[in-house]
């Protein structure tokens, strides 16, 4: 006798992630999963059952959640990303053993989640595994911490680097997200989607802009060293149609099986800010045109996602350089998986699948029906949409909120 899973999945109960994932259990002929909201979790009112397995997702498209774990009222501040990850964290390390206790299974680690949602130690891990990423003076946790601009300018002078990101540790979504340039002289100017209030009060804004003067962009670094930062060398990006262009890769059960090439005018590649879908078959192409494997850039994201093996399903940002000759490991992200309608890249195993769908069958394989392959480049090409969509609702006022969904 099949004995049918009894499946739990923590998340926003109203959440496109939420739905998605009960749309591939039901495509499978499972039955739905039963929902736990990320508010009963954090407060103590999220109950267990032996026999259960629990799924985590993102709590990002919970304004409840947000506000609790961020504790900001206003969803468009850029402020409380790290009292977010300590929340959070605390949160999952009490569900996992709550889930222990009741004789439940949580389906990832996490010890993982934790160092995912730390950009510096997860960029440490990857540099300890030997994977490429971009330099930087604040990764791992023996690196210094940055309690403002003068630390940072102390960092920047000591590594030699003249243009940089600095990201907040715990953020996403672009969050408080700052490309810095400086010509060594002691000009700066910065990059960013960050709005800065007349109180000195820190807004996430759908318009990018530049700072250019040091005072300016010492102010916002000050502003957001308290919520921790994370450093790294800005890398010079492939382009495609004369736009900046990076991929953001699934990886599931360490394969390699949904890709999509994100494409931007400015700095950031996001949705929110003008990012867009690219090409990814001119990528390939420009991949091989370069002397380079299409399999080589997928082994360097399964190379990333080995630093993780407890970690079921992870998104990696992959920053090809300039000429689509060399890649390196920009972010790995906990829940990197929302791209809705992209479905598997040929020889994956995931043809046909979206994402979640994907997850499914790997999790039971004896379960999901086979599904024809729709098309050589993975994704649906009537989607007028970007597939990496922002993991939070579109804003209904100027100022999108952040989440912390991902490290992305």
């Amino acid at each position: 006798m099949t004995v049918r899973p009894r499946l739990v999945v923590v998340g926003g109960p109203a959440g496109r992630r939420v739905a998605f994932f009960q749309d591939a259990l039901r495509s499978a002929g499972l039955p739905g999963a039963r929902v736990v909201s990320w508010p009963d979790v954090l407060g103590g009112r999220a109950r267990f059952a032996a026999g259960e397995t629990v799924r985590l997702d993102s709590p990002g498209e919970d304004p409840e959640a947000d506000r609790l774990l961020r504790g900001v009222d206003d969803p468009a501040r850029v402020e409380g990303s790290g009292r977010w990850y300590t929340r959070f964290t605390a949160a999952v390390t009490e569900l996992s053993e709550a889930v222990v206790e009741a004789g439940a299974s949580l389906v990832d680690d996490p010890g993982e989640l934790a160092v995912l949602f730390d950009k510096r130690l997860c960029h440490g891990r990857l540099r300890a595994a030997g994977v490429p990423v971009p330099e930087s003076p604040t990764s791992g946790p023996a690196a210094p911490a940055v309690g403002g601009w003068t630390d940072l300018r102390s960092l920047l002078d000591t590594a030699g680097l003249r243009r940089m990101f600095v990201k907040l540790a715990h953020g996403s979504s672009a969050s408080g997200v700052l490309a810095v340039e400086t010509n060594g002289a002691g000009r700066f100017q910065a990059t960013t989607s960050v709005e800065r209030g007349p109180d000195g009060r820190l807004f996430n804004s759908l318009r990018v802009r530049r700072y250019t003067s040091e005072r300016e962009v010492a102010a916002i670094v000050d502003a957001l060293a308290p919520d921790g930062l994370h450093v790294e060398r800005w890398l010079p990006k492939a382009t495609q149609d004369g736009r900046a262009a990076d991929l953001r890769v699934v990886v599931i059960d360490g394969r390699a099986t949904h890709a999509v090439v994100r494409t931007s005018r400015s700095p950031m590649t996001n949705l929110h800010l003008g990012g867009a879908r690219g090409d990814l078959a001119a990528a390939r192409a420009a991949i091989a045109a370069a002397g380079g494997r299409w399999e080589d850039a997928l082994g360097v994201c399964e190379r990333a996602a080995a630093a993780f093996p407890g970690t079921r399903c992870v998104g990696v940002d992959l920053l090809p350089s300039t000429g689509w000759r060399r890649f390196a490991v920009g972010e790995v992200n906990a829940f990197g998986d929302l791209l809705p309608r992209l479905t598997g890249l040929p020889g994956s195993g995931a043809e046909g699948l979206d994402t979640y769908a994907a997850q499914v069958a790997a999790q039971f394989p004896d379960a999901y029906p086979g599904v024809p392959d729709t098309g050589p480049l993975g994704t649906d090409p009537t989607d007028p949409t970007d597939p990496i969509a922002p993991t939070v609702p579109r804003p209904t006022h100027a100022i999108p909120r952040t989440t912390g969904t991902s490290t992305t």
